[in-house]
């Protein structure tokens, strides 16, 4: 043996040291609030055989021409990386579809970009743009992920609350009020995540007035933008003057059924893509392949099927919103999406206390309105994405526990 081995020190490792995650992990990250949704629903899964009114996912398949261009694309052998912006084919097609239903147009080179769903593309935005203490808007009651992503980016949540007297829509004055100086953005959302309500083009213009006077950047989350029943969707980037400084984001999950697949698609001005795409070629280098390819036939040859569920979804709609509000349970009728926001005010409890009862006395799960913010209070948010059968049977459930309540 070598000499100079013989007088190497020995190693030593101590055993059983932990570590201390409470210096450990991010300041940001710890001061996170859990899911409000996970956290009912860990409650509610300890209960067999319920009937759940929570989840926001269709019920329905993924439509069979995907599955089979999907299953076609693995045995071609598409199993490698797309370029960072995503198949430039499908851009193409996201960008004629836009333009078709919309009259918008978006140059699918260097304006469009495919993320792996909505969620991404919104973390990519508010990261993209977004300097620390930055401020950004988003209205309440809202989808439970806005304010702790635009914690996670660094900026500060300014959180505008609506009235149900306004049927939640923000009014110019209230924004105004919360504007300051160190205002970057707006994040929305319509139709609505939890509501079901969405703009009219009244309310987007106000909307409009306080960005472009402000010198607002927006964020627009239109995912259930398919999803509309009574009125065609109008996309914010079609108003006068907001196409230059609006993120339009848009998707497959809810529409074409496909929220497993996860993929999704940003659209706006060149820089502000050209940002988002620093970003997501380091931390995600591009959605999957077989997602992608997954879309594109969506988009060809899958609209029919798209139009079906929306068919359903609005008989659905119609059905629950009667219901509620034969039951005693005040109900509006929603624009899109596929939530019903019934006031549980009647019945004399707190939304948490309403959703506990329910699932513990009748097997029945719905959401608590608080979930979704503070002035979520006194609603639960119940998905129509499920069966007739299962809606018809758990509208049943609640009218008996109602009764024993009014």
């Amino acid at each position: 043996m070598d000499s100079s081995q013989s007088k190497r020190p020995r190693l030593e490792i101590k055993k059983g040291s932990k570590v201390n995650w409470s210096n450990k992990l991010a300041d940001k990250v710890q001061s996170l609030k859990p899911s409000g949704i996970r956290e009912f629903f860990d409650i509610v899964a300890s209960r067999p055989d319920y009937i759940s009114l929570g989840v926001g996912e269709p019920d329905f398949v993924s439509p069979n021409p995907i599955i089979n261009r999907a299953t076609d694309a693995l045995k071609d052998g598409y199993t490698h990386y797309t370029g960072n912006q995503g198949m430039l084919e499908l851009r193409e097609e996201i960008s004629k579809y836009l333009k078709s239903e919309y009259s918008l147009c978006y140059d699918p080179n260097n304006e469009i970009i495919i993320t792996v769903g909505v969620s991404q593309g919104i973390d990519l935005a508010l990261r993209s743009v977004t300097n620390p203490d930055d401020e950004i808007m988003y209205f309440t009651p809202s989808y439970v992920s806005y304010e702790p992503m635009i914690q996670l980016s660094g900026g500060k949540p300014v959180n505008l609350k609506t009235r149900a007297e306004d049927n939640f829509v923000p009014r110019l004055a209230d924004m105004q009020e919360k504007h300051s100086p160190s205002l970057k953005s707006l994040l929305i959302n319509y139709p609505s995540n939890p509501t079901g309500g969405s703009f009219a083009e009244n309310d987007l213009k106000q909307i409009s007035k306080f960005c472009i006077d402000n010198n607002l950047l927006v964020i627009s989350d239109e995912i259930y933008a398919e999803l509309s029943y009574d009125t065609k969707h109008i996309p914010l980037a079609t108003v006068n003057g907001m196409k230059e400084r609006t993120l339009l984001l848009g998707g497959f999950s809810k529409s074409f059924a496909m929220t497993g697949w996860r993929i999704a698609y940003a659209c706006g001005p060149a820089d502000w893509i050209q940002s988002i795409l620093k970003i997501h070629q380091y931390s995600m280098l591009c959605a999957p392949t077989l997602s992608q390819l997954a879309a594109l036939e969506a988009l060809e040859k899958c609209t029919n099927q798209k139009d079906e569920m929306k068919r359903s979804y609005k008989k659905r709609r119609d059905y629950i919103v009667e219901r509620f509000n034969q039951i005693g349970l005040e109900c509006k009728l929603p624009s899109g999406a596929f939530y019903a926001f019934p006031s549980i005010q009647a019945t004399g409890l707190k939304s948490m206390e309403f959703a506990k009862r329910l699932i513990a006395e009748e097997n029945v799960a719905v959401v608590p309105g608080t979930t979704f913010g503070e002035v979520g209070e006194g609603f639960i948010r119940c998905s129509y994405a499920t069966s007739l059968s299962e809606i018809t049977e758990a509208l049943n459930r609640i009218e008996r526990f109602v009764q024993k309540l009014l």
